[in-house]
């Protein structure tokens, strides 16, 4: 179908996360974070299809190269975690999660990036992530979609990695469905 549009009116076709445009614009998060908090220790994103992570990674690192850089990916959905472990991607993965923004396989050049980038992921289940969503909603007042509660959720899974650490947390998706949470 993409084709026949291509075909039809010289559009062109961007990918919504494998795109080096994509990532470029998704980058912009860490050159406007690290503008306003340029003592950052390290920056975490959400991990689906990796546009996201891997522009804000490619930014992060040209403008601080020492930035401990995280992703956060759900367990039913870790074909990041599992390609960088693998050191290929891995496309075997089903995704099974709540966390719907983050269904997607990793792309080959937001995985490359990630690998060049030196991203830890961290797995977290969807319990940890629902329960920190919970967290952010109920103490901060902040509204984000279940995937963007991830990154709390990794860092509250592993403290040890980032005790001591003024860590940049990129929290996406103020719209909800209400009748879509899984509490």
């Amino acid at each position: 179908m993409c084709a026949e549009v291509q075909a039809r009116t010289g559009a062109a076709l961007v990918h919504p996360y494998a795109d080096a445009r994509v990532m470029a614009g998704q980058g912009t998060i860490a050159l406007e974070l690290l503008r306003q908090a340029p003592e950052l220790d390290a920056l975490i994103t959400p991990v689906g299809g990796g546009g996201l992570a891997a522009g804000v990674a490619i930014a992060a690192r040209a403008l601080k190269p020492g930035l401990a850089l995280f992703g956060a990916e759900p367990a039913g959905a870790d074909d990041a975690a599992r390609s960088l472990e693998a050191g290929q991607r891995v496309t075997s993965v089903v995704p099974d999660t709540v966390c719907d923004g983050l269904r997607a396989l990793v792309g080959e050049p937001n995985l490359d990036a990630l690998r060049t980038h030196r991203v830890e992921v961290v797995t977290v289940s969807d319990a940890e992530t629902v329960a920190a969503m919970r967290l952010l909603w109920g103490e901060l007042k902040q509204v984000v979609e279940v995937s963007s509660a991830t990154v709390l959720a990794a860092i509250l899974k592993r403290p040890q990695r980032f005790a001591g650490k003024r860590v940049g947390v990129v929290l996406t998706g103020g719209n909800v469905d209400l009748d879509a949470l899984p509490w």
